[in-house]
């Protein structure tokens, strides 16, 4: 019997979708309920799967009817933290993958957690790939004086920049120890081509049919670039490191920022 019961808040989006073919899948974890804002009442087909599931608007209603141990969101800022403040409460662990979370969202997660002695991973991206790609762009930063980053997403991603691209410069910024040099444009023909900047870290956003989610670190010094390039083919990039957080949170108490922990970097 699989030892983690799993609910999926946000269960009809595209990565929701995704999340509930790889639970079902997984012979340690269980998939128990769903959530989301086109709920109806009945049961929900899993993708892929001849299981069908409990599926809700109702929060609350689906955590006591099905009880599971942990919720896995990847929604939106406002409707995670909601989500987040009742299934704590409830003794729930969390994983969380929406992007907008601002420093106040997470520190308030984090005190709601230790208080009910429950765990949360929270992470700008889940994709293994991108996790080691910030891992070598802060080894890297520390011996390169500029940095740019390029997103892009497809054209439906809310915010921008990614949090991915935010969270990847802020942590170039302190492994390097200080800011990078960002050369200031003596004329400015079109406002914000240079983009916006984070410790001299300039990131530019691409928004466009066609993409899924893909990342440039761009490192400059004396005679040569270093580019740490990221791409994506589809949402199953993240489903590994979602997996993995899924069976580790229930072992932590307080919110884990990132996969690097769990990956031993």
């Amino acid at each position: 019997m699989a030892d983690v019961k799993v609910a999926v808040h946000g269960a009809t989006g595209r990565v929701g979708a995704e999340i509930l073919k790889a639970v079902s899948g997984d012979p340690d974890l269980e998939l128990v309920g769903a959530i989301s804002l086109d709920a109806d009442g009945s049961q929900l087909p899993v993708p892929d799967s001849p299981l069908t599931i409990p599926h809700t608007l109702d929060i609350q209603s689906l955590l006591t009817q099905c009880s599971p141990s942990v919720v896995v969101d990847f929604t939106r800022a406002d409707a995670s933290m909601a989500m987040a403040r009742i299934a704590v409460t409830n003794g729930i662990h969390l994983v969380i993958g929406t992007s907008g979370l601002s420093p106040e969202d997470i520190a308030e997660i984090d005190r709601l957690c230790k208080a009910g002695k429950v765990g949360a991973v929270i992470a700008a991206n889940f994709a293994l790939g991108a996790v080691l790609q910030i891992h070598l762009a802060k080894i890297a930063s520390r011996f390169f004086d500029y940095a740019e980053i390029i997103e892009r997403h497809h054209e439906t991603k809310v915010d921008s920049p990614s949090g991915t691209a935010l969270a990847t410069a802020k942590e170039m910024v302190e492994a390097r120890g200080r800011p990078f040099e960002l050369t200031r444009t003596e004329k400015v023909n079109l406002p914000g081509t240079r983009g916006g900047q984070i410790g001299g870290v300039a990131i530019h956003s691409i928004r466009s049919q066609g993409s899924v989610a893909h990342q440039e670190v761009i490192l400059g010094g004396l005679g040569q670039t270093l580019t740490i390039r990221h791409d994506t083919s589809g949402r199953l990039c993240y489903m590994p490191g979602v997996l993995m957080a899924l069976k580790e949170v229930s072992n932590r108490v307080g919110v884990v920022y990132g996969l690097d922990s769990l990956l031993g970097l």
